[in-house]
């Protein structure tokens, strides 16, 4: 072999090493900033963080300390947040908004952070006066909307995460319900384009019917994503329930609104809803569709 030959295998090869180089550098940066998914286990370990807490009743040290923990982990995954302060029927008021910017949102995805002050629906007479743990009804829809608020990306429509006060203790004297969703319909001027309710919805045996009020063309939108990824199962596809729920105040006025709720939940109201009843598939299957229908109203 020629010198001149040589040189020109020579460059070959070193042309070659870094393409293997550069494929195999790209190959780790992409790997390394390959977009975060819902998980479920995340968001079934907040569930499992409130309940720890005791119960979340408004005025309690469970119903602070609740506040105080879902402020510290939005912040943590890079959002800001607000405490929208009212009083209602006598008692403060305090619902959590989560943003990142200063952007009017375009979507509001809500679910109350409360808990009921009696397991009045227990079969147990004895423990009907006993508060709710409220795995299920309070602390599923809160772990859903934190583990989207760490795994959404950042080039979403605007969305805002908010967490009301006060829904839950509606036909106890001196309270009603959805008390904090109510104020802030009324207070707070902003009108999204729509309002995604989660309650209830980390039922381990899950079934979400098309809840009646709920806006149609949304609705139809959510529960389309939902069999597209392959929770039809899940996400059933006929009307069941009439709810007044967090969505209420909104649809009062004219904001498209939907609830997605479970409320064929036997351990509804008892002292029985604590997190064995919950599991992460099912908190997997909401947030996963609710993630994948954010990220394409951007599209």
């Amino acid at each position: 072999m020629n010198k001149r030959n040589a040189a020109i295998y020579l460059t070959l090869i070193a042309a070659l090493l870094l393409a293997v180089t550069g494929w195999y550098a790209a190959s780790f940066l992409n790997y390394g900033s390959a977009p975060v998914s819902f998980s479920g286990e995340n968001a079934y370990a907040d569930v499992q963080t409130q309940v720890d807490f005791g119960p979340r009743t408004p005025g309690s040290a469970g119903h602070a300390q609740v506040r105080e923990w879902m402020r510290e982990e939005l912040e943590s995954a890079g959002w800001t947040v607000e405490v929208h302060e009212s009083s209602r029927m006598g008692h403060p008021i305090y619902n959590l908004i989560a943003k990142r910017n200063e952007e009017e949102p375009q979507i509001i995805l809500a679910a109350h952070y409360d808990t009921r002050f009696y397991s009045d629906q227990d079969p147990d007479p004895l423990k009907q006066i006993e508060p709710v743990p409220g795995a299920n009804d309070g602390a599923s829809g809160v772990a859903v909307l934190l583990e989207l608020a760490r795994s959404l990306p950042d080039d979403t429509v605007p969305v805002w995460l908010v967490f009301f006060d006060a829904e839950d203790n509606g036909r106890i004297d001196g309270w009603d319900w959805i008390l904090g969703s109510r104020a802030f319909a009324e207070e707070v001027q902003v009108r999204p384009r729509t309002v995604v309710i989660v309650d209830m919805i980390g039922d381990a045996d899950l079934n979400i019917y098309l809840e009646k009020n709920s806006d149609k063309t949304i609705r139809a939108e959510i529960w389309e994503t939902a069999a597209t990824l392959g929770y039809g199962e899940q996400f059933i596809n006929t009307e069941k329930y009439s709810m007044l729920d967090d969505h209420t105040p909104f649809l009062e006025k004219g904001i498209p609104a939907v609830d997605i709720i479970d409320f064929d939940y036997p351990y509804w109201h008892t002292t029985q809803d604590t997190v064995d009843k919950v599991s992460a598939e099912s908190l997997q299957a909401v947030g996963d569709t609710l993630w994948h229908w954010v990220v394409n109203q951007g599209q």
